[in-house]
């Protein structure tokens, strides 16, 4: 592994996170190639078509970014990813996270108000619905 590269693995979640530096993106990519090698290698399939790439870029003169290639399949370029039920925006604000962490709220409020309008008895608290 290249030092300017991490690999974090979670049960069947696997991120590798790279540093590109002064527009040299090889470290980066030859660490995708290994971890494609040490699948196959170890009997892993890696599902391209669910394999996502994000760039996080904060130059003022951005450039195009080349998609990866695995297996001869192209790597779709994502502007945000769930890892661990956190999402990650390639601006790395906190704002698409709070959105769905506050929509999901919303949700079990609603049933939890559904559940009151059915008279639902007193001694079951919200804990136990959720």
């Amino acid at each position: 592994m290249h030092s300017s590269n991490h690999i974090i693995k979670f049960a069947d979640d696997t991120i590798v996170v790279g540093l590109i530096n002064k527009d040299n993106e090889s470290a980066y990519r030859e660490e995708v190639r290994e971890l494609v090698s040490w699948c196959k290698v170890n009997n892993l399939y890696l599902n391209v078509d669910k394999t996502k790439e994000m760039v996080v870029d904060f130059r003022r003169a951005r450039q195009d970014h080349s998609p990866l290639a695995i297996n001869g399949s192209s790597v779709e370029i994502v502007k945000n990813i769930k890892f661990l039920g956190v999402h990650i925006a390639e601006n790395l604000t906190w704002t698409l996270n709070i959105s769905s962490i506050t929509k999901r709220a919303q949700q079990c409020l609603y049933f939890l108000r559904k559940l009151r309008e059915a008279h639902l008895p007193s001694s079951l608290s919200s804990t136990e619905v959720l």
